[in-house]
C-alpha cells in the first residue's frame, strides 16, 4: 500500500425494511434489547466508528392499514441508544432524529444528555419531514411547506449549535433564539461532553440536502456506492465547502452498503441467491409495485410480468413517495415495464435487481480488493453497513472481511481514541469553521 488511508465501518440498524431478513428462523426481535446488544458489541469487536438506529415518527402503512409484511414498530433511537451505552466502550451511538417534528432546545439536550452518559460517543443523524402523513402524530399535518424543511433544519441545527456551545461557557448560560422558523429561550443546560458536541450526520441528496451536508454535517451518508459513482457524488459535496468556510477534512463519506461474503466467490454467490430471494418474497415484490400502481396488485403474479395497466393517478396516501405521484407514477411505471421487459425480468426478479445495487458479493479476499480500490480512489471514508440478518449480519465482516482488510494496512487494528469524533478523524470542535445558519 502506498497510501495512508483507511477505511472505516458503521452498522446500520434500520429496524422496518425488507432488506433485513425478519421471515429467518435465525432472525431475532426488532424489540429485544437482545438484537440490539448483540450486533451493538460485534460491531465493536470488530471495531466498527458507529452504530445507527433508524427512526420513524409513524407506523407504516399500505393502503390504510400497519404495513406487517416486512416488520412493524420499533423502539425510540435514544431510549435503545443510552441502553447500548452502558454494554459498550469505544463504538459510536448515532440516533436519528427530525427537525420538523421536535423541538431545538429539547432535543439538544437530550443529545447532550447522551452525549455525556456515552462518554462523548453520541451523534446525531438528521433528518427532514414536510408530508400531513407524518404530521397528523403531531397535530402539524401541512404546517411546513416542502421548500421550508431545509430552512428550519438549518435553523435548528445552528439553535443547537448555540446551545452546546453556551454550555461550554457554564451550565445556565443564557441563549436566546429569534429565527423565523426556530425559536426560544432557555438556559443552557449541560456542560459538553469529551468530544464537545454531538457528531453530525445527514443523508440528503437533493442540491438542498448536498447544501445543508456541506454547511452543517461531520459525515454524509449517501446512496452511491459504485466507485465511479462514489468519486463523482464526493467532489460535487467538497466542492461546496469553501464557500461554507469548510476544509475537506471537515466532512466524512459513509454510503450505505450491503455485504454477502464467504470464504470464495463461488460460495458467496450462492449465499447472495438465497438472501436476496428470502429479502424479496412474492408478497414483498408485490407490496413493492403498489405505491407507485397506487391500488392493489394482489391478482398479478409475482412470477409474471408487470402489471399492464397504468397507475392511478390521484395520491392515495402519504408514504406515496412524490416521485409516484400523478402522471410521473405514470411515467415511472412506464419506464418500468419497457425495462423489465427489455431483459425479460418478472416482477420480483425486476424488484430484486433494483434493490440490490448497494451490495457487495465475493469472497473476502475479493472484496478486499474492492475496497482497496475505494480507499486508494479516495472516494469513500467509510461504509455504512446494513446487515441482511440481525444479530449476526456482521459476523462475516468481522470474522473474515475486517483481518484481509488490517493486513492490507486499509484497516484500523485498534480505536485511536475514546470518542465517536476522534475515532471519525474528526477536527475537533472549535478547530473547524462554526456551523453555518
Amino acid at each position: 500500500m502506498t497510501t495512508s488511508r483507511r477505511i472505516q465501518f458503521g452498522v446500520f440498524f434500520q429496524g422496518v425494511n425488507f432488506g433485513t431478513i425478519w421471515s429467518s428462523d435465525r432472525s431475532g426481535s426488532q424489540y429485544d434489547f437482545e438484537s440490539f446488544r448483540r450486533i451493538a458489541q460485534t460491531a465493536e469487536r470488530g471495531l466498527f466508528s458507529a452504530f445507527f438506529l433508524g427512526e420513524g415518527l409513524r407506523l407504516r402503512e399500505h393502503f390504510g392499514r400497519i404495513h406487517d409484511l416486512d416488520i412493524a414498530g420499533r423502539p425510540d433511537a435514544q431510549t435503545q441508544l443510552a441502553a447500548l451505552a452502558a454494554v459498550t466502550e469505544r463504538i459510536g451511538l448515532v440516533a436519528t432524529q427530525n427537525t420538523t417534528y421536535n423541538d431545538p432546545y429539547d432535543l439538544a439536550k437530550r443529545l447532550n444528555s447522551l452525549d455525556l452518559l456515552s462518554g462523548g460517543r453520541a451523534g446525531w443523524n438528521i433528518v427532514t419531514t414536510d408530508n400531513a402523513w407524518t404530521g397528523a402524530n403531531f397535530r402539524r399535518g401541512g404546517y411546513l411547506e416542502h421548500a421550508d424543511r431545509y430552512r428550519r433544519a438549518a435553523q435548528f441545527v445552528a439553535a443547537a449549535q448555540r446551545l452546546w456551545d453556551a454550555g461550554a461557557d457554564g451550565v445556565g448560560t443564557p441563549v436566546s433564539v429569534a429565527d423565523q422558523l426556530v425559536s426560544f429561550e432557555g438556559p443552557a443546560p449541560l456542560p459538553p461532553s469529551a468530544q464537545g458536541r454531538p457528531v453530525l450526520f445527514q443523508a440528503g441528496d437533493s442540491d438542498e440536502g448536498r447544501e445543508f451536508a456541506a454547511s452543517s454535517a461531520d459525515v454524509i451518508f449517501s446512496g452511491h456506492p459504485g466507485l465511479e459513482d462514489a468519486v463523482a457524488f464526493a467532489a460535487d459535496v467538497r466542492r461546496r465547502l469553501p464557500r461554507h468556510g469548510r476544509s475537506e477534512d471537515d466532512l466524512k463519506f459513509f454510503p450505505g452498503a450491503q455485504f454477502i461474503l464467504a470464504a470464495t466467490d463461488a460460495e458467496a454467490r450462492e449465499k447472495a441467491e438465497w438472501v436476496t430471494r428470502a429479502q424479496v418474497s412474492p408478497q414483498t415484490a408485490i407490496r413493492f409495485l403498489e405505491p407507485i400502481w397506487g391500488r392493489d396488485l394482489s391478482e398479478f403474479d409475482a412470477d409474471g410480468p408487470l402489471p399492464d395497466v397504468d397507475p392511478v393517478v390521484d395520491e392515495v396516501d402519504g408514504q406515496r413517495g412524490s416521485l409516484f405521484q400523478g402522471r410521473r407514477a405514470v411515467e415511472t411505471a412506464r419506464e418500468w415495464r419497457e425495462s423489465a421487459a427489455a431483459e425479460g425480468l418478472s416482477i420480483r426478479e425486476f424488484v430484486i435487481k433494483r434493490s440490490s445495487l448497494r451490495t457487495f458479493v465475493g469472497g473476502y479476499s475479493t472484496i478486499a480488493d474492492r475496497v482497496q480500490q475505494y480507499v486508494e480512489a479516495g472516494a469513500v471514508d467509510g461504509f455504512n453497513v446494513s446487515p441482511y440478518l440481525v444479530p449476526e449480519g456482521l459476523d462475516d465482516i468481522v470474522d473474515g472481511l475486517i483481518p484481509e482488510l488490517q493486513e492490507r494496512g486499509i484497516y484500523p487494528t485498534e480505536y485511536v481514541g475514546t470518542t465517536l469524533r476522534e475515532n471519525l478523524g474528526l477536527p475537533e470542535v472549535g478547530e473547524s469553521a462554526e456551523l453555518a445558519a
